[in-house]
């Protein structure tokens, strides 16, 4: 019995994901159709990646961007911001917010990348699996799962899945993960659920909706055009979707 119990229970668990795939490629369709189609480029060398997103923790794009040029117009070199100290850092970066906090992240982080590689290069994190690259990047300081995600997808092409607070807001409210998933625990569902080649445009779209309209205070239901796939239309809107 406990044999047939488990086989029914992996059929519905199975079932079940392929009924959030099939939702999610729904969600991205309409979605590109509303914001625009998206290429995946990967960017600049992964430990800048690395120090700018460091640079952008609980601040805006405002402030962090002008903040990370500073720092490269300051030092010529990764090697020579690793061995500065803390102080002369948070000068270069003091725009950004946060700045003696930041700046000794940043100094942590490259001299522990020196320390394990001898060099300041993480393009060998791709060629490990995603949750092994993730995992290393996770032992430097100040860098998180959301950190680390962001390293790794925008700058290695990878499909790690960076969960942001418009990602996250949007999952839930989307049904893709319940009420009480945290944020950790998110990234893996939503990595297991969203097909890799799709990591970047979910990433993006999502973030992308939840500024334009599915917005944390007053989300605009009504004009949204996930109105029909999405479980809580009717608790903010009032009355079910009517088309």
């Amino acid at each position: 019995m406990s044999f047939i119990f488990s086989l029914i229970l992996g059929f519905i668990v199975v079932a079940c994901i392929m009924v959030a795939m099939a939702g999610i490629k729904r969600i991205l369709k309409l979605l590109s159709a509303e914001y625009g189609e998206l290429q995946w480029r990967p960017q600049r060398n992964p430990v800048a990646v690395l120090v700018q997103t460091i640079l952008s923790q609980n601040t805006s794009d405002k402030n962090s961007r002008p903040a990370f040029q500073h720092l490269l117009a300051s030092f010529p070199s990764w090697k020579e911001v690793a061995n500065v100290s803390v102080e002369e850092i948070c000068q270069a970066i003091r725009t950004g917010g946060l700045g003696k906090i930041k700046a000794g992240y940043i100094k942590g982080a490259l001299q522990e990348i020196q320390r394990r590689q001898g060099k300041f290069d993480l393009t060998f994190l791709k060629d490990l699996p995603v949750d092994q690259a993730r995992d290393w990047l996770m032992q430097l300081p100040g860098v998180g799962m959301k950190t680390a995600s962001v390293v790794l997808l925008f700058s290695l092409g990878m499909p790690a899945l960076p969960v942001d607070t418009h990602v996250f807001r949007v999952s839930k409210r989307l049904g893709l993960i319940d009420s009480k998933t945290t944020v950790t625990k998110a990234h893996h569902i939503l990595e297991s659920l969203v097909p890799a080649a799709n990591v970047y445009q979910f990433h993006i779209l999502l973030i992308e909706h939840g500024r334009r309209t599915c917005k944390a205070q007053r989300p605009r239901c009504i004009e949204c055009v996930l109105g029909s796939l999405c479980p809580s239309y009717e608790k903010f809107v009032g009355q079910p979707w009517a088309g």
